[in-house]
């Protein structure tokens, strides 16, 4: 007699016993994530509009060096926050203007905050080796400041007065030494009457 016949249904009635409990867990499992995913708090391109004339929300990244940089830390600056990332084609080709601009304008007030959102830090030193700014380059690779940004699209930048308050949002490319965003930057960096 083949042995295999011989174990055969208590193999299958195993199986069955053995399969049914794992696969309503895996139901539930497959129904947590589901909720999740549907209740988890998207950035979306209507709840950016929100920030504007709000204070920017702090935070504390870790630049290239290793170390903390704080938003607060630049209060009474104009501010440039940049979200962008090394994959992404348009934010590696805005960061030459982003860097004349800044060059430009530092000691009139201005700082610039590049915020990457990659995974890998290796990613960006290797990025930045080849393509040098002078501006202060952090990491939130948990996407965790991106989020309280409502950053849905690369790159993302948000213009800050001096107060530390929202007054513009740019999404997209953008030739930052361009005339027409000087003049918004400089009207930034007047002094308020």
């Amino acid at each position: 007699m083949n042995l295999m016949k011989k174990f055969e249904p208590s193999i299958q009635s195993t199986c069955r016993k053995g399969f049914a409990p794992a696969v309503g867990t895996m139901r539930i499992f497959l129904a947590v994530l589901a909720f999740l995913v549907l209740t988890a708090e998207t950035p979306s391109p209507w709840g950016i509009e929100e920030l504007i004339g709000r204070q920017a929300p702090d935070f504390a990244l870790t630049d290239l060096k290793g170390d903390k940089i704080s938003l607060s830390s630049f209060r009474g600056k104009v501010v440039l926050i940049n979200f962008w990332a090394t994959w992404c084609p348009p934010c590696r080709d805005e960061m030459p203007s982003l860097n004349r601009l800044f060059k430009g304008l530092r000691n009139e007030g201005l700082a610039v905050l590049a915020v990457s959102t990659d995974k890998r830090l290796s990613d960006v030193k290797g990025y930045v080796s080849g393509h040098p700014v002078d501006f202060h380059v952090l990491i939130d690779a948990e996407l965790k400041t991106s989020r309280r940004y409502k950053v849905f699209s690369m790159p993302t930048t948000f213009l800050l007065d001096r107060k530390g308050v929202i007054i513009k949002r740019y999404l997209g490319e953008e030739a930052w030494d361009s005339p027409e965003i000087i003049k918004e930057i400089r009207k930034a960096l007047s002094p308020q009457k």
